[in-house]
């Protein structure tokens, strides 16, 4: 029995030295927003397009916050009211009264929900169409509980221009103030991180393709490249579908803000930077970082809300497949399990082989929390919990995966998508 323990946990640790050293540096958090220089040569047109579904008590300060960006370019805000029955817009609307900005707020009243779309989509569908007659440079697209920093339009379309960026999306900082978010909300990064190393995606050469969808500034002609959002219109993880699009679909090639179209094709064999890989020739542009500065309002104070946001979508990001979720069953286990057990059994049996290869993995594995941590400014003790963290996420998996079957999947705002091939 021992011989077999030990076999597990060299497994469990080389598998922790393979991702510290060959997965993109997905531990840490240096991929972020706030460092990008916000002068601006050129500026673009704006139009912010927000889906809005009974959002009453998050809106007024997600939508002042867009409507008191420091940014001197042309900038509307288009929010689509998808059906509420909070009075969402009655909200927004006083909101933009009271910072006295009403003629930048174009309220929208969605329609009825299509078949073949989820219900987000939809409304950001309706949002891009009116916006389009202010002919943007670029779209926000944005969820309606983002509090943006004043200055977070601004770095966002510096970002894009002075690298050339197709999209760029930014990780907002999510809310963790109660027990279970300061538990649970920095492994959600943390996993999110491991599966789509930041590194990885901001390489124009690298096919790993990734966003966050609340807070994503798309290129007006990157978006119509790939045929517009009804080209991910069943996407339920929409917002990693449109980051895949766009950088399969190939870069714009603009070196300089304002050339014509023409010239950006032609130029797309040039660098952006003079340090920056050069992307291939049917690579898309894109960059995903975290944010310090713009927060999510979204409270997940309990267990329960925080299940319900994991398993919403977890079977979908193993693509429905039943051998995926088979290996995520064993592998969680293999990786953030074994290596605590190993300790308390090697404790117990008084083999120090055992219990000091699992202490190392175990430290290995908290080495590499430890930067989500320190991220969240939560107490550096909770590194060393993530295999329960692990665990309680795998159960989250499973769970997801039960709903699927349940024809429960997907739920979200009164509205279930249990099958992606009935959307």
């Amino acid at each position: 029995m021992g011989v077999i323990v030990l076999g597990l946990m060299l497994l469990s640790l080389t598998i922790w030295l393979g991702l510290l050293c060959f997965r993109g540096q997905f531990w840490r958090t240096d991929q972020q927003l706030e460092v990008t220089e916000t002068q601006l040569k050129s500026l673009p047109v704006v139009c912010a397009v927000v889906p809005a579904r009974n959002e009453a008590d998050l809106i007024s300060t997600s939508l002042r916050s867009l409507l008191l960006q420091d940014y001197p370019g042309s900038f509307n805000v288009f929010l689509v009211d998808d059906r509420s029955t909070d009075r969402t817009a009655n909200f927004a609307e006083g909101v933009a009264h009271a910072v006295g900005k009403p003629q930048q707020l174009h309220i929208i009243t969605g329609e009825t929900l299509p078949d073949g779309w989820s219900g987000k989509l939809w409304a950001v569908e309706q949002g891009i169409n009116s916006a389009s007659k202010f002919a943007p440079d670029y779209f926000l697209l944005t969820d309606a509980d983002i509090e943006h920093d004043p200055d977070n339009l601004r770095r966002l379309v510096a970002k894009a221009v002075q690298e050339d960026l197709d999209m760029v999306s930014v990780m907002v900082r999510l809310r963790c103030e109660s027990f279970w978010e300061k538990l649970l909300i920095p492994a959600f990064v943390f996993f999110f991180q491991k599966l789509y190393p930041f590194r990885w995606v901001n390489n124009p050469n690298n096919p790993t393709a990734a966003a966050a969808g609340g807070s994503i500034l798309i290129a007006r002609e990157a978006l119509e490249r790939i045929g517009g959002i009804q080209v991910i219109r069943q996407a339920l993880i929409d917002d990693c579908a449109l980051a895949d699009a766009v950088k399969k679909s190939g870069g714009v090639g603009s070196r300089e803000w304002g050339v014509g179209k023409q010239d950006r094709r032609d130029s797309h064999s040039q660098c952006p930077m003079p340090n920056a890989p050069c992307p291939m020739p049917n690579q898309g542009r894109i960059w995903l970082g975290l944010s310090t500065l713009t927060y999510s309002l979204r409270p997940y104070d309990s267990l329960a809300t925080i299940w319900d946001m994991v398993a919403r979508s977890a079977y979908t990001q193993l693509n429905y497949s039943p051998l995926l979720l088979l290996g995520t069953l064993v592998g969680m286990p293999l990786i953030y399990l074994v290596p605590p057990v190993c300790v308390i059994l090697g404790l117990v049996w008084s083999n120090w082989a055992i219990a000091l290869t699992g202490l190392l993995g175990w430290l290995l594995m908290a080495f590499a929390y430890y930067p989500t941590i320190r991220f969240y400014k939560c107490s550096p003790w909770l590194a060393f919990s993530l295999p329960a963290i692990a665990f309680l996420y795998t159960l989250m998996t499973l769970d997801s995966a039960l709903r699927h079957w349940q024809g429960r999947g997907g739920a979200w705002k009164g509205r279930v998508y249990p099958n992606p091939d009935n959307l």
